[in-house]
């Protein structure tokens, strides 16, 4: 451990520790720091681990919290805190391969129900799915995203729009049903371009769970990239309550994320939307293992292969997009849930610099599943 004040020496702080495994903290206690002087270092032995689940995600987490009241803050405020990872999640087994029913307009596989025709999801258990999943690359631009007219760069914003990712257009070419698996391929371009993303969706279920792997090939010379790449859904509005292992409690993006720690985080819908002064694309819970989203009735949960990006809110993108003050943002009577396997970071453009290189979203092959789960009466209390 550093001391990387200037002046000060580590008196001022009590430190402690905790434990998680998959998100839950198992034990947690005080942690013994030298008072280092500032700039020094010294080598801090943290306590054995606690039983836990074999194949658990394991993490320590170290907070540095003020020892006694000051000036600015009381006694016990969080001025720091780390985590260090000792075992990372566990792959998804698989599971055995439920078959699938036709039945005139419709297929019936595990809990979802698809139309038979575009090979779009239109239920799931009991809960109606409304225009997906379907890949989705459009973001509501952010401040940073226009950037300022002055900049001599390229700002994204504004090349997004040009090329009209705004209004990509899906046009589904095979829908296949073969031995328990429906394949749907389908092509997502710009209207009037020769760029597109070949996309193909593949459904399975184990006869509880849906499962969904997305493979994108890009087609032709892709020189902007893309806000976003994930999948688009919407479900009923009555699914009020957010539940999730990942990132967290507040908003993160690829370059924003310093604030967020890992761990078991619950919050209202309506509480994931950040409200900035100028809507803009707000809200993302990054690094997420399981989402849960529930109502008074029921819900679904979302687990993800590699881990996601999520994000919930009553208005579209478009609506997002289109608005200049809050107040525009009126709650409609969809929950429109994005499920992100890569975002394009945010950077500094509106009165500096743009997204670092590390940060862009090139466009280039991906590929990433989802597991959905109808759930029954939510396990969220108290929000």
């Amino acid at each position: 451990m550093t001391n990387g004040h200037d002046v000060a020496d580590l008196a001022h702080l009590a430190f402690t520790w905790s434990f998680l495994a998959d998100g839950e903290p198992l034990a947690e206690g005080p942690l013994e720091v030298p008072a280092l002087a500032a700039g020094e270092s010294a080598r801090v032995t943290l306590p054995a681990p606690p039983a836990h689940r074999a194949g658990a995600e394991t993490v320590w987490t170290v907070r540095a919290v003020l020892a006694r009241d000051t000036a600015w803050a009381a006694a016990g405020h969080e001025v720091a805190w780390g985590q260090l990872t000792v075992q990372g999640p566990a792959p998804r087994p698989s599971a055995a391969t439920a078959g699938a029913v036709r039945a005139a307009d419709r297929i019936a596989l595990g809990p979802g129900v698809f139309d038979a025709a575009t090979g779009v999801l239109t239920a799931l258990g009991p809960l109606p799915v409304t225009a997906g999943p379907r890949l989705d690359v459009w973001r509501a631009p952010t401040d940073n995203d226009e950037g300022a007219p002055w900049q001599p760069d390229e700002r994204p914003g504004p090349l997004w729009r040009a090329l009209g990712l705004h209004r990509m257009r899906h046009r589904t070419d095979e829908v296949v049903l073969d031995d328990g698996t429906l394949t749907v391929r389908s092509r997502v371009a710009p209207a009037a371009s020769d760029l597109g993303l070949r996309t193909t969706y593949r459904w399975t279920s184990d006869g509880t769970a849906l499962r969904l792997g997305v493979e994108v090939e890009p087609e032709g010379d892709w020189r902007v990239p893309l806000p976003r790449l994930g999948v688009l859904l919407g479900l009923p509005a009555a699914l009020d309550r957010a539940e999730w292992y990942g990132a967290g409690p507040g908003e993160a993006y690829p370059d924003t994320r310093a604030a967020a720690r890992l761990g078991r985080w619950a919050a209202p819908v309506d509480a994931l939307h950040t409200p900035y002064l100028r809507p803009q694309e707000n809200g993302a819970r990054i690094d997420t293992r399981w989402l849960r989203l529930a109502g008074e009735t029921g819900g679904v949960r979302v687990e993800g292969e590699p881990a996601f990006a999520f994000t919930a809110r009553r208005w579209t993108t478009e609506r997002l997009a289109a608005a200049a003050h809050r107040g525009e943002l009126v709650p409609g009577d969809t929950l429109w849930l994005h499920l992100d396997h890569a975002q394009h970071g945010i950077g500094s453009q509106s009165c500096g610099p743009g997204v670092l290189p590390e940060y862009r979203l090139d466009v280039a092959p991906a590929a990433f599943s989802l597991t959905f789960t109808p759930l029954g009466r939510p396990p969220i209390p108290g929000l």
